[in-house]
């Protein structure tokens, strides 16, 4: 082995590391390669590698010494324990000013604690989405890069020759912010991901039970779809999906188990929403219909007790039921993106993140799984008004929303008088009628917590932050509660 000649190490050679060396590669960088099982790393340069310049390593020594400095290991490992055990064994070889890059899907809080503890160190870390699954890592991936800005000079050219491209050749790529704010960003795409598929799914729903229509008429209305505003990965790959044929002639869709897998980002969201009291409602409700689809025997049981509407599935107008089912989609999705936004916005203030809203919505434009043309409306309208405080108020989308609300309106009616579930679609307009409303019934709410817990209450007619209590029943006291939270 030549020594130091390597401008990168990538340790992991499961599907998405093997495709990143790939791609590397092609982009003229020479790659240093370890793997765990290290008959992994001879079988990879034997196959896919051959004839590549990249280099095998049986050992972390041996990888480490293969590099040019500053060194730059990249980790494509499982996230949690996993990524700990493999910094502590790289370290020792390591050098101050050297670079670590976790390239998975960690969660953000332990990037925020490596990029402290490596940089005690004097080893920088960065801890980076990567998002666009097999296909997205061979040929351009949407990169989500955070941690320590002092290592991103040394990883930029790397990181922006790999990552897609849109129509401009801007890359989808670029630093998005100090400890954490890489893998948090990651985590809002996959949680804004959980969302699309949900609402793809409900639109689905509604116009198989709703409407009848079998998996051709679906592949021709998705591929319509694709062609206009919703123009996107997901819905072009489910266009693809419907027009899958089985061996028997069958659509494939109609073979597929019923249950919903899933591997923890969307929950992470969630549960960052609720920790910063952000309502990111449709998220929380794409995690839970997962959870729901995963009771198929309880569901089976109760589909012979509980008996749903009669409806007659032609006693609406086709085309029209179709075009309000595509624009209830497109509210729907509106709203994810703007509460996806909120809880960027949230975070960073929570974290001291620097966050470019705009720049965000570029690297998620292509090379990503939620990749659409929505998304050049997000990077404008941020681009427009870098402070915009909800997406919801950019002219574009306030726009769209109120002329197309009565077709939004009209779907969920109809999903409603169909017996199909619509968790997605309705939380998205009950957050849309809740966002416009000036007064909402809280103050109710805040009479209920002081009747029955003293919480105290502000006025409208004083000033805010002055706070009273009544005494509801002429029995209670005259003190107010301090800490019972109800």
């Amino acid at each position: 082995m030549s020594n130091a000649s390597c401008d990168i190490g990538l340790i992991g050679l499961a599907v998405m590391g093997q495709n990143l060396v790939l791609n590397m590669n092609d982009h003229g960088f020479k790659v240093a390669v370890f793997n765990r099982t290290v008959s992994k790393v001879d079988e990879f340069l034997q196959n896919e590698a051959k004839g590549m310049q990249v280099v095998g390593a049986h050992s972390i020594e041996e990888l480490v010494k293969a590099l040019k400095k500053p060194r730059r290991v990249m980790l494509m490992v499982k996230a949690g324990d996993t990524v700990d055990q493999m910094i502590e064994q790289i370290v020792p070889y390591l050098e101050k000013g050297d670079i670590i890059i976790d390239g998975g899907n960690s969660h953000f809080p332990d990037s925020n604690r490596r990029t402290k503890s490596l940089n005690e160190k004097g080893i920088l870390f960065i801890g980076t989405g990567v998002s666009g699954g097999e296909e997205g890592a061979r040929t351009g991936p949407s990169i989500m890069p955070g941690g320590n800005p002092e290592a991103w000079p040394y990883v930029k050219d790397i990181f922006q020759s790999i990552a897609a491209k849109v129509e401009d050749g801007s890359p989808c790529c670029d630093w998005v912010g100090e400890d954490g704010a890489g893998h948090y960003v990651k985590m809002v795409h996959n949680g804004i991901e959980y969302g699309d598929m949900q609402l793809i799914c409900e639109a689905y729903q509604l116009l198989k039970d709703g409407l009848g229509l079998s998996a051709d008429e679906l592949a021709n209305v998705f591929a319509e779809w694709n062609k206009g505003e919703l123009d996107s990965f997901l819905i072009e790959i489910t266009a693809q999906i419907f027009g899958k044929k089985d061996d028997d002639g069958e659509p494939m869709v109609d073979k597929i188990l019923d249950t919903a897998g899933q591997k923890g980002t969307g929950k992470w969201t969630a549960i960052s929403a609720l920790d910063l009291g952000m309502p990111v409602t449709l998220i929380g409700e794409a995690v839970f219909a997962r959870c729901l689809s995963a009771l198929k025997d309880e569901r089976v049981a109760a589909s012979k007790a509980l008996h749903g509407p009669k409806h007659n599935q032609d006693s609406h107008g086709r085309e029209a039921f179709i075009e309000d089912v595509r624009r209830a989609l497109y509210c729907s999705k509106v709203i994810s993106y703007a509460q996806g936004y909120m809880l960027l916005r949230e975070a960073a203030k929570e974290q001291g993140w620097n966050l470019n809203m705009g720049g965000i919505a570029l690297m998620w434009r292509g090379g990503c799984i939620i990749r659409s043309r929505f998304l050049g409306k997000i990077k404008a309208a941020f681009d427009q008004n870098p402070n915009l405080h909800n997406l919801l108020l950019d002219s574009f989308f306030s726009i769209i929303l109120n002329e197309y609300q009565g077709a939004w309106r009209n779907a969920i009616i109809h999903g409603i008088g169909f017996g199909v579930p619509t968790p997605a679609f309705s939380t998205a307009l009950a957050f849309f009628d809740g966002y416009r409303t000036a007064r909402l019934p809280a103050n109710l709410l805040q009479a209920q917590r002081d009747f029955f817990g003293a919480h105290t209450y502000e006025r409208v007619d004083r000033p805010k932050g002055q706070f009273f209590h009544t005494n509801w029943t002429g029995r209670g006291g005259r003190v107010a509660s301090g800490s019972y939270n109800a």
